[in-house]
């Protein structure tokens, strides 16, 4: 690994920084080198403030040394007027000698015109440093510009006997989730919300659980809650509906009146593919990652129509010997681990 390497790795450490908030902007990093020695690092600031290689110049307390310094930064320099100005032309205002980026953004207001931004004002400019472990580091943002969707997590947790819920027999007569594994592998869930823009389930684990759907077991910015309601038969009473966290609603009821105030109703064709267009509609509300949670019949359309890019599952200790059967999954195993009882497999789908 050579010293240009080194400093992109630095900036994807930092850009993980961003992981949860930055969206739907990708989390880069950006680390600036005079001489060897590292004199500014930044990563994008939660969405609407500034970027990470604007961060990053703030950062350097010298701003006469950013003419003899190279500039690392995960993805091309923006080039457009956002939330904020051109990173490009705050790079190209200081005259540093040379940026290295990790990959091409494929932003149609960018792809490529960040880069002829700074080779115009003089700046030399290497591209593809790292750029599968930027691509790696970026797959959200990604994937949402490159197929039009976003990210796309699969989630549960199943016994030990392969059943995501156990038998009706089983459960109290009060909807409230029935816990398969354990309260470290519960608060790590809420970890993985903070991280990501939405959370989608469908009507039944609604009705049957009443979940909430929040990170209130981790410090981070609630999810946009997403749900499938065919015919709206979740009503204000349940948490999902409480407004108190922006939720969408996907039904096929068009009377407005049936609506509930602060809550977005979007009517989608049920007789068609589901998660295609449930990914149009996210989409089109600029989300760029979503965990679905459930159900079983959710998780399995998602599967069905290939549309998934990794399944986090966990497995608990207990067994329920009947029940509602966990999702059949064709995927890559990558790795897995232990969290006490419970084991944690992550596949992802190649």
């Amino acid at each position: 690994m050579n010293i240009h390497q080194k400093y992109i790795l630095r900036c994807i450490e930092l850009g993980k920084k961003g992981l949860g908030t930055t969206a739907p902007n990708p989390m880069v990093g950006c680390v600036i080198v005079h001489n060897k020695k590292v004199i500014g690092e930044g990563f994008t600031a939660p969405y609407g403030g500034p970027h990470a290689e604007v961060n990053a110049i703030n950062s350097v307390k010298d701003k006469s040394l950013l003419k003899e310094s190279l500039l690392y930064v995960t993805l091309e320099p923006c080039s457009h007027y956002g939330k904020t100005p051109p990173c490009a032309d705050l790079i190209a205002k200081h005259q540093l000698k040379e940026v290295l980026i990790g990959l091409q953004d494929p932003h149609d207001k960018v792809a490529g015109k960040g880069i002829k931004k700074l080779e115009d004002a003089g700046c030399k400019v290497t591209i593809g440093v790292l750029e599968d472990e930027c691509r790696q580091h970026h797959k959200r943002f990604l994937t949402f510009q490159e197929k039009r969707r976003p990210y796309i997590i699969l989630k549960w947790a199943e016994s030990d006997d392969g059943f995501l819920a156990p038998d009706a027999s089983l459960r109290s007569d009060n909807p409230e989730p029935f816990w398969i594994t354990n309260p470290y592998s519960k608060q790590l869930v809420h970890q993985w919300r903070s991280q990501e823009q939405a959370i989608l389930v469908g009507t039944r684990t609604v009705l049957e659980d009443n979940p909430k759907l929040t990170t209130r077991n981790w410090a981070g910015k609630n999810p946009i809650r997403v749900v499938l309601d065919k015919d709206l038969k979740i009503d204000a009473s349940y948490h999902l509906l409480d407004t108190s966290v922006q939720t969408i609603v996907l039904t096929t009821i068009e009377d407005a009146s049936k609506y509930i105030e602060g809550v977005v109703y979007v009517v989608i064709d049920f007789s068609k593919p589901l998660a295609m267009q449930i990914c149009n509609v996210l989409h089109q509300h600029n989300i760029t990652s979503v965990i679905v949670e459930g159900g079983a019949k959710m998780l399995q359309t998602f599967i069905d129509e290939n549309l998934w890019d990794e399944a986090r599952v966990f497995k608990g200790s207990v067994c329920f010997e009947n029940g509602l059967p966990a999702p059949k999954l064709q995927g890559t195993l990558h790795h897995q681990e232990k969290i006490l009882t419970d084991t944690l497999s992550f596949y992802t789908n190649d």
